[in-house]
Order: C-alpha cells, then structure tokens, then sequence
C-alpha cells in the first residue's frame, strides 16, 4: 500500500496537469468559434469546450480514455477498428524482432569477450550501428526486402531487431566481464576449462546484467515495430494508428494508440522483471 500511494500521486497530478494544458492548448479555438458567433465565454464554458473539442490540439484524458473503452471493450478483437487487434499487431513483430534482437546481442557478447579480435574489430561497429537514425534506416530496410520477396511482419521485425540487440550486446559483455580476477584464478585452481568458466561463472555473473539490458531492449524493440509499420502504409497495427490519426488530425486516437502502447511496453517489462524475480531466486542470487 505504501508503494501504490506515491504512484498514484503522480498519476493524480499528472492528470490534473494535463487537463490544465488542454484548456490552455485548446482555448484558441475555443475563442475564435465564439468569436465568429459574437458571443463571449464564461471561464466555465471555456473549460467545457476545450474539454470536448472533436478534433483538439490536446485532447483531455477523459476524451481519451472514453477512446480507449470504445475501441478496445466495445470493439471485438477481430474487428479492424479494435485497439485490441492493432495491439497485436505490433507485439507480433515486437516479440519477433526481440527475440532475434536478444540471440544476435548475446552471440556477440559471447564473441566479442571470447575473441580479442572480434573486441577490437566487432564492437566499434556494434556502437556505431546506433548513431543511424532509425527513420533514415527503416524505408531502405523495408525497400530492400520487398525487393527481394519479403514483407509483411518480417520487415518490422528486423527494424524492431536492430534497435533491440544493442543494449543486449553492451550487458551481456559487461555481465561476461563482470566477475573479479580472483574468481577467474580459483576456477583456474581447479583446472576448469574454457567452456566451463563460462558456464559455471561468466554466464550466472552477468544475469542481473542479461535482464536489465532485456528490459531496455523489449522498450527498443517495441519502437522499431512502430516505427516500421509506418513507412510501409501498413493498415494495422499501433504506428498505422498513429499515421492515419496525423493524417486525420484525429488527436484523439492518436493518443489512444500512444496509451496503448505505453501499456504494452510496460506489460513486457513487467514480465520480464517478474521472470528475473524468479531466475534470479532460482539461482540463489535473489
């Protein structure tokens, strides 16, 4: 109870801040209808308009939260029009591209702490990868496998990938390298072998390390599905939302869609954090 407390104080005043900044976006409008009418508006009737708007620049939370209710409870989960069925969409090639995301980071790791040469030649590159900007490389991605037959939920999941080994990469080679001299030494004392030193000590090290950078790497990956869903013209999912939401100037879903995914991405971390709260005490480490 304690815990909930201060979490539902922010989110109290996070409310109560974003009803203030819908009335200040919003009151503009408000006044230029009144004022091609030739009326004047109370403060009261201020606040009601630019809590209502149809198409505002700011929706209030209620406006989106009765979206959320309509497209997700109202709407069955088959339906094209369903949040529920645009969500799936985007987990798919999040969960896709996560998984590939989290393999190719840990192949690398393993490579880049076992091989000098792959540290010295690999991991420059790795970094370097990040300092592309992803709506630059998403279109050449999504262009270049159509060109060889591939679409569909494959393309984002490659985007998805790309962002999400990464983090993968720099915390399993800073878990590998995480324990001391002194341990390496003892397990030398028993004449353990290469093979064994990681399974007995590098890889139970840096699990602490391998969920943390798991939790970064779901968050990245979920964005790249996002983002790969938009220059695609796809007509599902959570960033196909988004689009036809600027298109529209429907602002109202849009921030629905935003919502829903701040949801997703917070379920998957989640679940992460309660599968390393089981790991963790399996192993003795928690």
């Amino acid at each position: 109870m304690r815990n909930i407390i201060p979490v539902l104080t922010v989110v109290g005043l996070l409310i109560v801040v974003w009803y203030g900044a819908a009335v200040a976006l919003n009151a503009q409008w408000a006044r230029d209808v009144a004022a091609r009418a030739d009326k004047t508006l109370t403060f009261s009737e201020l606040v009601a308009d630019t809590w209502s708007q149809d198409k505002p620049k700011l929706p209030a939370p209620h406006q989106v939260g009765a979206e959320l209710w309509e497209t997700t409870v109202m709407k069955k989960v088959t339906s094209k029009r369903s949040l529920v069925y645009h969500t799936w969409v985007t987990f798919s090639a999040t969960f896709l591209g996560f998984v590939m995301g989290t393999a190719l980071g840990t192949l690398l790791a393993v490579g880049i702490v076992f091989n000098r040469t792959m540290d010295m030649s690999v991991m420059p590159w790795v970094i370097a990868s990040q300092t592309i900007p992803i709506l630059a490389i998403a279109p050449m991605i999504i262009v270049v496998l159509n060109a060889v037959g591939l679409s569909g939920l494959l393309p984002k999941a490659i985007i998805s990938m790309y962002l999400s080994f990464f983090p993968v990469v720099v915390g399993m080679v800073k878990g590998l390298r995480s324990p001391d001299q002194m341990q390496l030494d003892q397990m030398r004392t028993w004449h353990a072998s290469g093979w064994q030193t990681f399974w007995k000590l590098r890889l139970p090290s840096s699990m602490p390390y391998f969920f943390t950078s798991l939790k970064v790497g779901v968050a990245a990956s979920l964005v790249g599905a996002i983002v790969g869903e938009m220059p695609t013209g796809a007509v599902a999912g959570l960033g196909a939302r988004l689009l036809a939401g600027s298109y529209y100037g429907q602002t109202v879903q849009i921030w629905s869609a935003l919502l829903m995914a701040a949801a997703l991405a917070a379920a998957m971390v989640g679940l992460i954090g309660l599968i390393q709260r089981l790991t963790l005490k399996r192993m003795g480490m928690a």
